[in-house]
């Protein structure tokens, strides 16, 4: 006997199993051409923007640029034809670490994966940092390191106190005389008018206070420190007596080979007797130039600085900078911190 309901039941599975088929096969179209689209859509993104073109253009990727910013840039450069194409095939490539900061001749007829392998085998020009405070030979140095230019070249155009540091970005076949332009451009650009007329106030001529600058760069240790220490060396201007900034001394001294420095870093009551227009323990006045090329911080401690009735100043073991009013309290600050 048939329960009541069952041929109704099993009428529905019947009808269930027939259409089981359908729904199948109404899903994989749909799956196929979701995927379809996909693809086609994928092929889109990371094919070449403009196949028809061949005119390059430099592309310039930044300094800690990561790929949603480079990927942006490029297809508002009309480079690429999706930014998000693009992200994820650097990310599908495993290269995302391996895009390397510099500038790139590129063009849209090269596809997605064309340039992100280009932005991996290195630059048409070289990233070069020279940090403030060093001296000309020292800026020779990192140039033929990082440019094969000869230091002995370099030395005949460079001009100490005016190689602005920076970090630059210079073709790797720059010549000598346009690396030194780009140096002298960039400290024009960074000292501005206002600067120049403001030196006025100190009464020193513009090279006479880049040269302090320069001392201040080397005898500074922090932001804060810089146009104090500029405001005691300027006192000691003034008031006619010498500077005795060490590391004038240093630079009179030079090259010390068994350290294998420009700065000599201990300093002996002998060395304040080496015989060098830069010893200001033995003359007065400003040494002839500046002893290093200054940043913008020191320079602009000279033409600002912070007055006050200190004439001496010590840094201790920690680099912590203490200031006297006369010799007495001077010494006192030798003997407390130095010895």
């Amino acid at each position: 006997m048939i329960a009541p309901g069952a041929n109704s039941a099993a009428q529905h599975l019947m009808k269930s199993n027939k259409s089981y088929p359908f729904r199948l096969l109404l899903f994989l179209i749909v799956t196929v051409v979701i995927a379809t689209g996909a693809w086609a859509w994928w092929r889109d993104a990371i094919n070449s923007a403009d196949s028809s073109q061949t005119t390059s253009k430099i592309f310039v990727v930044r300094r800690g640029e990561g790929v949603k910013s480079i990927a942006a840039r490029l297809a508002s450069d009309g480079l690429i034809r999706s930014p998000t194409g693009f992200y994820l095939l650097v990310k599908m490539m495993g290269i995302e670490r391996s895009l390397q900061a510099g500038d790139y001749r590129l063009n849209a007829g090269m596809d997605a994966g064309a340039i992100a392998k280009e932005m991996t085998h290195g630059t048409l020009d070289v990233w070069v940092t020279t940090l403030e405070g060093w001296r000309v030979e020292e800026v020779a140095a990192k140039l033929s390191k990082e440019l094969d230019i000869p230091e002995s070249e370099f030395a005949k155009v460079a001009r100490e106190g005016y190689m602005f540091p920076d970090t630059y970005l210079f073709p790797k076949d720059a010549t000598v005389g346009a690396v030194a332009r780009l140096f002298f451009s960039t400290f024009d650009a960074k000292v501005d008018e206002k600067m120049r007329a403001d030196v006025k106030k100190t009464g020193l001529t513009f090279d006479e206070a880049l040269t302090l600058a320069s001392i201040v760069e080397r005898e500074g240790r922090t932001e804060e420190d810089r146009p104090m220490i500029a405001g005691i060396l300027l006192n000691r201007l003034k008031a006619d007596w010498p500077l005795q900034a060490d590391a004038t001394l240093q630079y009179a001294l030079g090259y010390q080979s068994s350290g294998k420095t420009w700065w000599k870093k201990e300093l002996y009551d002998e060395d304040k007797t080496v015989k060098s227009p830069y010893n200001t323990y033995l003359h007065k006045g400003l040494p002839p130039g500046p002893i290093a090329n200054p940043g913008i911080i020191s320079i602009k401690a000279v033409i600002y600085p912070k007055t006050s009735d200190y004439w001496y100043y010590i840094h201790d073991p920690k680099g912590v900078v203490h200031y006297g009013r006369t010799l007495e309290e001077h010494n006192r600050n030798i003997a407390k911190y130095l010895q």
